[in-house]
C-alpha cells in the first residue's frame, strides 16, 4: 500500500506541538515550532545539519525539555513528561546514534524494550522483528557493540518497534550506511509504515523520502519554513536547493 493511499483513521493529530522554544543553554534552537503528525500518517523532517531537526525530536520524546510550548500524544498532554513515560504512551525513537546497548546482546536489547501496544494491530514481537530482520536473528547472541553501523540501526529500529508505538520517530534513518544496507531500511520503513504506524523519519535522501512519506517539514535555523505534500515540495525547486542543496 502506498503512503497515499493509507487512510486516516480519525481527524485528530496523533502527535501536536505548539510553540516549542528548547534552548541548549544559551542558544536557542526551536523557536515557536508548530508539528503535527496525523494517525498513519507518514512525516519527512528535512533540513540542513544543525537545523534543529535532532532537537525536535529530542524534545518530542522528553529528552531535551522545552522552555515554551505544548505537546500532545493521542490527546494527551506529555509536555515535560520522562521519556520512559512518554514511550509507555505510545511514542517510540530510533536515535541517530542507535542507542545500542554496547554489553547486552541483540535479544537482550529487545527483551529490555518489549511492551504491549495500546491499538488493535498485530502486536510486534521478537519473533516479527527477527523475521523483518533476518540479519538480527542470526546475531541474537552478539553483543551490541560487535555488530555492523547498519546491523544496529536495525537493533534500534527493532527496539523501537517492538515498543509497538502508536508514532515512531526515526532519526537519520540510513546516514552513513552502505548502499545494499540502505536498501533494505527503506524496505522495511515501507513495510511498518503500512501497517498503521505513523512515522517522522529525518535522512537525507530526498527521493527515498518523496516515495515514503505522505508529508514533509523543512527546517531553517529552528524554524519550519515549509510544510506540504510530495507535489508541492517537488515543484519547490528553488526552495529544495536553498533548504537542502539538492
Amino acid at each position: 500500500m502506498s503512503a497515499s493511499a493509507r487512510p486516516n483513521v480519525r481527524s485528530d493529530p496523533a502527535l501536536e506541538a505548539k510553540g516549542l522554544n528548547t534552548y541548549y543553554g544559551q542558544s536557542h534552537i526551536l523557536r515557536n515550532v508548530d508539528f503535527r503528525v496525523m494517525p498513519r500518517e507518514t512525516v519527512s523532517l528535512l533540513g540542513r545539519n544543525g537545523m534543529g531537526k535532532t532537537t525536535l525530536l529530542r524534545t518530542l520524546m522528553g529528552l531535551a525539555r522545552a522552555q515554551s510550548g505544548r505537546i500532545h500524544l493521542n490527546g494527551i498532554e506529555i509536555t515535560g513528561a520522562r521519556p520512559a513515560a512518554i514511550a509507555k504512551a505510545g511514542l517510540a525513537f530510533a536515535p541517530e546514534d542507535r542507542g545500542v546497548f554496547p554489553n547486552l546482546t541483540v535479544q537482550e536489547n529487545l527483551t529490555l524494550a518489549a511492551r504491549a501496544g495500546r491499538g488493535a494491530r498485530p502486536l510486534w514481537t521478537l519473533d516479527r522483528v527477527y523475521e523483518l530482520f533476518p540479519r538480527l536473528a542470526e546475531r541474537r547472541a552478539h553483543w551490541g557493540n560487535q555488530l555492523s553501523g547498519g546491523e544496529q540501526k536495525m537493533l534500534a529500529i527493532g527496539r523501537a518497534l517492538v515498543t509497538n508505538p502508536d508514532l515512531i520517530l526515526l532519526d537519520e534513518a540510513t546516514e552513513g550506511l552502505a548502499p545494499k544496507v540502505r536498501d533494505e531500511i527503506w524496505a522495511t520503513l515501507r513495510l511498518v509504515t503500512a501497517t498503521g504506524i505513523a512515522a517522522v523519519v529525518v535522512d537525507k535522501n530526498l527521493e527515498d523520502l518523496l516515495a515514503l512519506s505522505d508529508r514533509h517539514v523543512i527546517m531553517s535555523k529552528g524554524e519550519i519554513v515549509f510544510d506540504g505534500t510530495t507535489q508541492t515540495l517537488r515543484a519547490e525547486q528553488a526552495l529544495i536547493h536553498r533548504h537542502l542543496g539538492v
